[in-house]
């Protein structure tokens, strides 16, 4: 592995901090190559719902990984490396430096802590679990996922049906938690073998109950920005399903049962609400114990920390330029 690091910044934080406004703020002014890394912004279309950058917003200030796939497409933690480390290649070889913008768990511990290798798909297995799933529902078997493998449980949203599958299938397989397989994260971190310099802006909220408020609002905000359109629009593609992973997305979800009249209007926003919630607990209690020897934690209250941001950026650019 070469001596010499190479620089990569990390700008993370639960759901609804303000990441990526303080990280186009931030790249506006400086050699930074902001990568997405939220599971929502890699699909087309999915623009209101995953507070996706408007067109001219990233047209003044482009991130990588946003608008990559139709929305009928999966795309995981893999696939997200695979394209990720690319571009933080042609950001080294560029003279620019890369920079990671969003909170989805996996992609970042994939892509900077590594997965190790990962016991084989058990179809017998698989097929136990989907027909329980068909009988009782995805909510009962992140349950069933609980009881066996908690830590797990505790990073895998309910509606995520095929991480909750996979998750719980490597569990009966192996009798081990899914979180074995991951590397611990305590070694270098590299990407593709070049040693990292790495970086991360943790944001964190001063008050959980003013995050709480602000992401009702938020919610509230897409509603009357028309998120249902939206949904409503996407539901006229002849090949994309409740099934799919981006219609599982929070918000996306409990839209479409909505639309389907599984839901009122008020138990569609009520279970909305509380699904990114329970999503931004989750983020916060990853960032406790992830990296924390790279982590600068700054707390957000009701507006972007900007000065802070700044201050950060510019110390960690001295350093590594």
């Amino acid at each position: 592995m070469p001596v010499n690091p190479r620089p990569l910044l990390v700008i993370t934080g639960p759901t609804g901090i303000g990441k990526t406004d303080l990280a186009m703020v931030l790249g506006s002014a400086s050699p930074l190559r902001l990568i997405s890394a939220d599971s929502v912004m890699v699909y087309q279309h999915l623009d209101i719902g995953s507070a996706k950058p408007t067109a001219e917003e990233l047209a003044k200030c482009p991130h990588d990984l946003i608008d990559l796939i139709p929305p009928e497409h999966a795309f995981d933690a893999g696939q997200f490396v695979t394209h990720a480390e690319k571009i933080i290649q042609s950001a080294w070889d560029h003279g620019q430096v890369p920079c990671l913008v969003g909170g989805t768990i996996m992609y970042l511990k994939s892509l900077i802590d590594g997965l190790d290798a990962m016991p084989a798909a058990d179809p017998v297995i698989r097929e136990k679990i989907r027909s329980k799933a068909e009988s009782e529902g995805w909510p009962a078997i992140h349950t069933w996922l609980g009881e066996l493998d908690p830590e797990a449980a505790d990073l895998i949203h309910p509606n995520h049906s095929s991480r909750i599958e996979r998750a719980l299938e490597v569990r009966l397989v192996t009798g081990k938690s899914i979180c074995s397989f991951w590397s611990g994260g305590q070694a270098d971190p590299s990407i593709d073998g070049q040693a990292v310099d790495l970086s991360v802006l943790a944001l964190v909220p001063s008050d959980r109950e003013q995050l709480k408020d602000r992401l009702n609002r938020r919610f509230d905000s897409m509603l009357a920005r028309g998120f249902e359109a939206e949904v409503e629009m996407l539901r006229q593609r002849p090949t994309l399903t409740q099934d799919c992973p981006s219609m599982r997305s929070v918000g996306y979800r409990q839209m479409w049962q909505y639309l389907d009249g599984e839901l009122s209007e008020q138990e569609m926003k009520d279970q909305a609400k509380a699904a990114t919630r329970q999503l931004a607990k989750r983020q916060l209690t990853w960032l406790r114990s992830w990296r924390t020897d790279t982590n600068t934690l700054i707390e957000v209250s009701n507006s972007i920390p900007l000065e802070k941001g700044k201050v950060w950026l510019s110390g960690v650019l001295d350093r590594v330029l």
